[in-house]
């Protein structure tokens, strides 16, 4: 993947533990273009790579905006930003990849916890740009804890904002929007944050009578935080085929297919490591698939063109031949 250069030209705090780094190309040409829903690789100094969606309005193209919480639980990414980066500092990140755009609706209802709100804020500026009507729902702790305040202080010609504060009794989980109980069909939801909200939000729209395909969501933490990088008890062993080449490796127990791969010098795109930005999804040509990523949704994953995340998913059939 190509990488561009670019410097951290400021750092603002954005509401309690977030921080809001905007980087600018060192040549002075526009950044390659991007849609809302949008994410970029960053290319760390500590020799990590993390993904971050981009915020703001993507209109604006002579800077990227991300916006970084710093976790309670950090391997080192979020927790280089807030410790190390500095206004001046060169670092590299990829072009925009998106697997989480907004498709064709005349309404958008938006829900966002916490800092799901960085995706959700770009889709609203698009959306406010093309003159399309949206009801946004951001919910977060307390009022410290507001992320961009002064844009929802400016207001939207196009979309109704609604914030809430969890610690004054107004959580999402216990106050679903009035708008999410009446389906409608020309209208799509987007819900972005922690995935067990993610997961309760979907469960709840499908109950309702939403239609799944009008359903989109991406959750900033993966299925499962492992401890080890993966449950040996529980998994097997098993071969893939590469389609190109007949070339057949062992998968074994305890290593995912991206490091066999890599340990066979067979070069393949690999970003978070933990199936939640979609770099490494690659078409499955035979076999079936033990689906672990946080990135495709349901109908994805059960689809008839089945694509599978080689940093974490695995095989359920002895055998998996991918389109490599």
């Amino acid at each position: 993947m190509d990488k561009l250069k670019v410097v951290v030209d400021s750092i603002s705090r954005q509401g309690e533990g977030n921080l809001a780094i905007t980087l600018m190309p060192v040549q002075p040409l526009n950044l390659p273009e991007w849609q809302a829903g949008a994410h970029i690789n960053i290319y760390l100094p500590n020799h990590l790579t993390r993904q971050y969606s981009l915020t703001g309005s993507p209109t604006q193209r002579e800077h990227y905006v991300i916006c970084v919480k710093k976790e309670q639980l950090s391997r080192g990414g979020s927790q280089y930003i807030h410790e190390n980066l500095r206004v001046g500092q060169y670092i590299e990140i990829s072009p925009p990849c998106n697997q989480f755009s907004l498709k064709a609706a005349e309404q958008y209802l938006l829900i966002a916890a916490g800092i799901g709100i960085t995706p959700i804020l770009a889709m609203a500026e698009q959306l406010e740009a093309q003159g399309k009507f949206f009801e946004l729902y951001y919910c977060v702790k307390t009022p410290l804890h507001l992320a961009f305040i002064h844009r929802w202080r400016q207001g939207f010609k196009f979309g109704k904002i609604h914030v809430l504060y969890s610690s004054l009794g107004e959580s999402l989980r216990e106050q679903h929007p009035p708008s999410l109980q009446q389906p409608q069909p020309n209208t799509r939801l987007y819900f972005c944050g922690p995935h067990s909200f993610m997961q309760d939000y979907q469960h709840y729209a499908l109950e309702l009578g939403w239609q799944a395909e009008q359903i989109h969501l991406e959750a900033f933490h993966p299925i499962q935080v492992p401890t080890s990088p993966f449950d040996t008890a529980t998994n097997t062993g098993f071969q893939i085929k590469l389609q190109r080449s007949g070339q057949i490796f062992h998968v074994p127990e305890h290593q995912s297919i991206a490091h066999v791969l890599l340990k066979n010098r067979i070069n393949i795109p690999l970003s978070c490591e933990m199936g939640m930005c979609g770099a490494c999804l690659t078409r499955v040509v035979a076999g079936e698939v033990d689906h672990r990523d946080s990135v495709q949704s349901d109908s994805e994953k059960n689809s008839s063109e089945q694509y599978i995340a080689l940093c974490c998913s695995r095989a359920k059939s002895p055998v998996l031949e991918l389109d490599l």
